[in-house]
């Protein structure tokens, strides 16, 4: 088997329908910025496209939770860096930590936890993870020392360099 990255990385460009009156990045829209990449980085990187899972295994994954934090403004028309590793998971659920960084991955803007629930989408009920899966994601594991998101993202707010 091949080596996998655990940081799965790329790039988007801020668009004007979503930003504020002073140019910057509404934020609400920073939760499918980085969502977006992550879908996109999963196909990409571990060729696991979750809309095609839904539609042919009647399985894929649903949002949980969020907590989100604001560093710094993301601007009309930068281009920014989205990287994101799997954290935490079990038999039936995913952690993930997604950054949003400047172009040059200088300036930290977000950083944010989200959890994933696999989801059977027929039986409207949590579903156990294949051992195919499990095995991906020991392979891709990528754990962070902070248990809190607070803590993290102090951490990182204070370290001011790139991951």
């Amino acid at each position: 088997m091949k080596t996998l990255p655990k940081i799965l990385k790329s790039k988007t460009k801020i668009r004007f329908q979503d930003c504020d009156p002073f140019n910057h990045l509404n934020n609400a829209a920073y939760i499918n910025y980085l969502i977006n990449a992550r879908e996109d980085q999963l196909i990409q990187y571990y060729d696991i496209d979750i809309y095609k899972m839904g539609k042919t295994l009647g399985k894929s994954w649903v949002v949980g939770s969020n907590q989100i934090a604001y560093l710094r403004p993301a601007f009309l028309m930068e281009e920014v860096v989205i990287d994101s590793q799997l954290i935490n998971f079990s038999n039936s659920s995913l952690q993930v930590e997604l950054r949003m960084w400047n172009h040059d991955k200088t300036e930290l803007k977000a950083v944010m936890w989200s959890s994933f629930v696999h989801f059977n989408l027929i039986k409207l009920k949590t579903e156990v993870h294949t051992e195919e899966l499990m095995q991906l994601f020991n392979a891709v594991l990528n754990p962070v020392k902070q248990t809190s998101f607070e803590t993290r993202a102090q951490q990182l707010k204070a370290k001011k360099q790139v991951i």
